[in-house]
């Protein structure tokens, strides 16, 4: 009898994690992201515009807000794919739109935390994020 052999989940790609639609919105800027997260404080999508907004700020202050920003997005999110089947890796498609909110946090915590001088961070966040979409890595690096 030939041993029995099981497919692996963690890494296929006809398995993608596909989150549910976030409770809110997408901001449309900092106030609104604010708002969103009062409301919803799990909203991916809303750490992740306020995250952006901190990064666009340029300033030393706003680069330690983005991270704080982006972590709490990314956080909220990796709750998330948990919650939908996520096993620590795999596909999370750029091309489903509820999954911005976990891409857009992770890219915004890697360039919060080059900006800060966490560069191993950096790097292994922009990693996670090629990891889990070439696609988001290429439309929010600007690829």
């Amino acid at each position: 009898m030939a041993p029995e052999t099981h497919r692996n989940l963690l890494a296929d790609p006809a398995h993608p994690t596909l989150l549910p639609a976030d409770s809110e919105p997408e901001p449309a800027d900092a106030a609104e992201a604010i708002a969103a997260a009062r409301r919803h404080p799990t909203s991916a999508i809303a750490w992740a515009v306020l995250a952006e907004q901190a990064l666009a700020d340029g300033t030393d202050a706003s680069d330690i807000s983005a991270y704080a920003f982006a972590r709490t997005g990314y956080h909220r999110s990796l709750d998330a794919l948990r919650r939908n089947g996520w096993r620590g890796s795999g596909s999370v498609p750029w091309e489903h739109e509820p999954n911005r909110g976990f891409l857009r946090s992770l890219w915004a915590l890697s360039v919060a935390a080059d900006r800060i001088g966490e560069d191993d961070e950096a790097t292994r966040c922009a990693q996670f994020l090629r990891d889990s979409s070439e696609e988001a890595y290429q439309a929010l690096a600007g690829s």
